[in-house]
C-alpha cells in the first residue's frame, strides 16, 4: 500500500472525479487506521518498545510521518461537551431560525402599531367624478316633485395631516388633523356644450375628532402588540430550554456508550492479565488447565461487549452528527469521566427562581391582561357611545381659480353624534359574560400553576438529593471494587484464591461500574429536570439561559 502517492499509470483510463474522491477517502481512512494500529503496537507490544527503546525518538518520527500522510481535511476530531453540543445545535438549528423569524414578525407588528401614534399624511382624489343622470327631486316653489337632470364634472383633492392626540404620553383615542380641500365643479348644458356654471372651492381647516364612552382602541391595539411580542419571546425561551433538554438527553446517551467502551475495555485488560496469570499457573500445575479456558471464555465475551459498545457508539455518534449538522467523516470524542459534585439547593430560593425566571407564569399573566382587554372591548361593543367632531378654518368660493386665495371667510362646524342601544335580547350582556369567564379561567390557571410549581420543584429537589447520595455512594463502591480486583490479582498469583474468585471480583467490578453509571446519569437528569423547572443552573449559580449565552438571541 502506498501512503505518499496516488499517481496513474501511463495509458490507464481516467476515472470519474467522484470515484477518485471516494478512492482518496478510502485510502485516507486506511492510512489513518494503519497509523492507529502501528501507534497501538508501539505503545503496547514490549518487543517494539525494545526496538525503539534506545532511540525513542524513532517512534515519534514514525507517528509524525504517518500523520503527515493523512490529509488534514479527511477527518476532524471534535471533543464534545454538553455546552459545545448546545452551541453547535444553536448555530444550525432550523427550529431556532423559525423562532427568530417569529419574533421578528411580531416586532414588525408592534412597530406598525406604534407608528400609528405618529403623524399620517394622505391625499384623496376625485379625478374626475362625472355625473349625467336624472333624479326625482322636490321643488319647494312649485310644491311638487319634478325630474331634474344633472350633468356635472367634479375634480377634487383633499390633503390631510392627521395626528393622534397624546396627552401626558397617553393616547386619548382622538385625532387632530390639518386639512385642505380644493375642487372644481362644472354644470354642463343638456347637450354637453359649454359649461353653464363653473365654480372653484378652497378650504383649509383644523379638525378634531374624539370618540366618547368607547374603549380606547389605539391604546389597546398597541398594548396587545406589546403583549404578543413578549409572549413570542417567552415562547422562544421555552423552546430553547426544551431543545437544551433534548440535546442533553442525546449527549448523555452518547456519554453512556463512551463510558461503557472504557468500562468493557478495562474489563478486557483485567481478563488479559488474569489469563496471563492463569497461563503461568498452568505451567506450574497442568491440572489447572481448565482455568485458562474459563478465563478465555470470559475474555471472549468481554471483547464482544467492547465490539458491541463501539458499534453502538458509532451509530449514536452518527445520529448526533446529523443533529449538529457535522460532517460524517468527523469523529466525536466524549470524555467518559463521571464525577459527582454535590449541589446545595434551597427550596424557597428554587421556587422563587421558578416563579421569576420560568416563562410559564409570565405567559399566563400576559393572557390574563389580554382577557381583560377583551372584556373592555366587549363592554364597548353595541353600547352607548358618542363622537365629537369640531372643525374650524377658512374657505373661498369663486368662479375664477386665481381668486381662491383672496378674501377667505371663516368656516366652522360642531357635531356631537350619539348611538343609544335600546334592546338587543341580551346579546351584549352574554358577550361580556363569555369574556369574563375566559378571564376567570386564566386566573384559575395561574393559581393552579403557582401550586404546581412549588410541588414540582420540591419533588425535583428530593429526587436530586436521593440520586446525589446514591451516586456518591456508588462512586466510592466502584473504587473499592477496583481495589478488590487489584488485591484479587495478587492473591491469585500467590495461590490464595481460585480463578473463579478472581473472575467473580472482576464481574463485581463491572456490575458496580454499571450501577454507578446508572445512578450518575440519574443524578445528571434529575439536575436537568430541576434546571428545566427553575431556569437556573445551580452548579454554576447562574440563570440557565445565561450559562449557554442565549440572553441575546431573542434580541437579534
Amino acid at each position: 500500500m502506498s501512503v505518499a502517492g496516488s499517481g496513474r499509470a501511463a495509458g490507464a483510463p481516467c476515472r470519474h472525479p467522484g470515484a477518485r474522491s471516494r478512492s482518496v477517502l478510502r485510502q485516507t481512512r486506511t492510512d489513518f487506521r494503519l497509523m492507529q494500529a502501528l501507534c497501538f503496537c508501539w505503545m503496547r507490544v514490549p518487543v517494539l518498545r525494545g526496538v525503539f527503546g534506545r532511540g525513542g525518538w524513532m517512534g515519534v518520527v514514525l507517528v509524525m510521518l504517518l500523520g503527515a500522510a493523512v490529509p488534514l481535511h479527511a477527518q476532524q476530531v471534535i471533543p464534545l461537551t454538553l455546552e459545545g453540543a448546545v452551541d453547535r445545535a444553536m448555530q444550525g438549528s432550523y427550529r431556532v431560525r423559525q423562532l427568530r423569524l417569529g419574533i421578528e414578525r411580531t416586532r414588525s407588528w408592534l412597530r406598525a402599531e406604534r407608528a400609528g401614534l405618529k403623524s399620517k399624511v394622505y391625499m384623496n382624489l376625485r379625478v374626475p367624478e362625472i355625473a349625467a343622470i336624472s333624479d326625482n327631486k322636490w321643488n319647494s316653489t312649485l310644491r311638487q316633485y319634478e325630474i331634474v337632470r344633472e350633468n356635472t364634472r367634479r375634480w377634487q383633492m383633499n390633503v390631510a395631516i392627521r395626528q393622534p392626540v397624546i396627552l401626558f404620553g397617553y393616547p386619548t383615542n382622538g385625532y387632530l388633523s390639518l386639512n385642505n380641500t380644493v375642487y372644481r365643479y362644472a354644470q354642463l348644458g343638456d347637450e354637453g356644450g359649454a359649461g353653464l356654471d363653473v365654480q372653484y372651492y378652497n378650504r383649509y381647516f383644523i379638525r378634531f375628532e374624539q370618540p366618547l364612552f368607547q374603549p380606547n382602541g389605539l391604546k389597546n391595539a398597541i398594548e396587545d402588540a406589546e403583549l404578543n411580542l413578549e409572549r413570542e419571546e417567552l415562547a422562544f425561551q421555552e423552546d430553547i430550554v426544551q431543545m437544551l433538554d433534548d440535546i442533553a438527553d442525546d449527549y448523555y446517551d452518547l456519554f453512556e456508550l463512551a463510558y461503557k467502551q472504557v468500562l468493557f475495555q478495562r474489563q478486557v485488560d483485567d481478563l488479559e492479565r488474569a489469563a496471563q496469570l492463569a497461563t503461568e499457573r498452568v505451567r506450574q500445575d497442568t491440572s489447572r488447565a481448565i482455568e485458562v479456558s474459563q478465563v478465555r471464555v470470559e475474555l471472549a465475551n468481554a471483547r464482544e461487549r467492547v465490539s458491541q459498545a463501539r458499534s453502538n457508539y458509532r451509530l449514536a455518534a452518527s445520529r448526533m452528527k446529523q443533529r449538529l449538522n457535522l460532517d460524517e467523516a468527523d469523529s466525536l470524542v466524549v470524555d467518559p469521566n463521571p464525577h459527582v459534585r454535590p449541589v446545595d439547593v434551597d427550596l424557597e430560593q428554587a421556587v422563587a427562581y421558578g416563579r421569576s425566571l420560568r416563562p410559564q407564569l409570565r405567559k399566563l399573566a400576559i393572557q390574563r391582561r389580554k382577557d381583560e382587554i377583551d372584556v373592555n372591548n366587549a363592554r364597548g361593543w353595541d353600547s352607548f357611545r358618542a363622537n365629537l367632531e369640531v372643525t374650524y378654518g377658512r374657505e373661498t368660493q369663486d368662479p375664477r381659480f386665481d381668486e381662491l386665495w383672496e378674501r377667505p371667510t371663516n368656516s366652522y362646524s360642531i357635531g356631537l353624534y350619539a348611538y343609544i342601544p335600546i334592546w338587543d335580547w341580551g346579546r351584549r350582556r352574554a358577550r361580556i359574560q363569555a369574556e369574563q369567564i375566559s378571564l376567570r379561567k386564566t386566573e384559575l390557571f395561574i393559581e393552579e400553576t403557582e401550586r404546581e410549581i412549588r410541588t414540582d420543584i420540591a419533588n425535583a429537589i428530593q429526587n436530586l438529593e436521593e440520586y446525589e447520595q446514591r451516586a456518591i455512594t456508588m462512586e466510592e463502591n466502584l473504587q473499592m471494587a477496583r481495589d478488590i480486583v487489584a488485591a484479587s490479582m495478587a492473591q491469585y498469583r500467590s495461590g490464595d484464591i481460585s480463578i473463579l474468585d478472581l473472575l467473580q471480583s472482576i464481574g463485581r467490578q463491572e456490575d458496580t461500574a454499571l450501577n454507578f453509571l446508572t445512578t450518575y446519569l440519574g443524578y445528571r437528569k434529575a439536575l436537568l429536570s430541576l434546571q428545566k423547572l427553575t431556569y437556573y443552573d445551580f452548579e454554576r449559580d447562574m440563570p440557565l439561559l445565561r450559562r449557554f449565552e442565549i440572553d441575546g438571541l431573542a434580541g437579534m
